[in-house]
């Protein structure tokens, strides 16, 4: 390995070879969790230092001049993007954590799932009021978590400059759904 690839494990390659690194290094599981269910597994992708940097340099990118003072990531794998994207943009971490997770006065939203209801919750001191923010999860399906922290973030009085994702499932409508909300949806893959 030539000494600059140390440095930047990406350097070289075009956003094009980027995405399909990216891509090649998400493992699909059949039949997880129950048969007929196609899970992309991102943990492969995490092992992978060059798509793994790629990824957060390509989610990065389009923020990295926008004042964004905080990134929001949801538990549990939305904090290994959320930590990796917050130091790229010199910006503050704030975790979206299960109910029950948090030591100090919280708000908490109950959202509907697939089967049942689930909730979330940000500390009440988070993020000041007119913070940008940005939101990060590894993959949008339905929308449901990710719709529930943008109403937390709105909650606090953030201003949520986009929702970031590594993969989409596109057959799921989640993206648009988070439009729908008015929060732009940035992906890298899509299955």
């Amino acid at each position: 390995m030539i000494a600059e690839e140390l440095r930047d494990p990406v350097a070289g390659m075009t956003d094009a070879q980027a995405l399909a690194a990216i891509r090649a290094a998400v493992r699909t599981v059949p039949d997880y969790p129950r048969p007929g269910i196609l899970y992309r597994d991102i943990t492969t992708l995490l092992a992978d230092r060059r798509a793994f940097h790629a990824a957060v340099e390509l989610l990065a990118r389009p923020w990295l001049t926008r004042g964004i003072s905080a990134v929001a990531g949801i538990e549990a794998r939305g904090f290994i993007w959320g930590g990796a994207l917050a130091q790229r943009l010199a910006a503050g971490f704030v975790p979206i954590r299960k109910k029950g997770k948090l030591p100090r006065a919280a708000l908490r939203i109950r959202y509907q799932l697939e089967y049942g209801t689930d909730e979330l919750e940000v500390h009440a001191d988070a993020v000041d009021p007119g913070a940008k923010v940005l939101l990060v999860d590894d993959l949008l399906a339905t929308g449901g978590t990710s719709a529930a922290a943008i109403d937390l973030m709105q909650k606090l009085q953030a201003q949520v400059c986009a929702a970031c994702f590594v993969i989409e499932l596109t057959g799921l409508a989640g993206a648009s759904r988070l439009r729908e909300l008015r929060v732009p949806v940035q992906t890298l893959v899509s299955f």
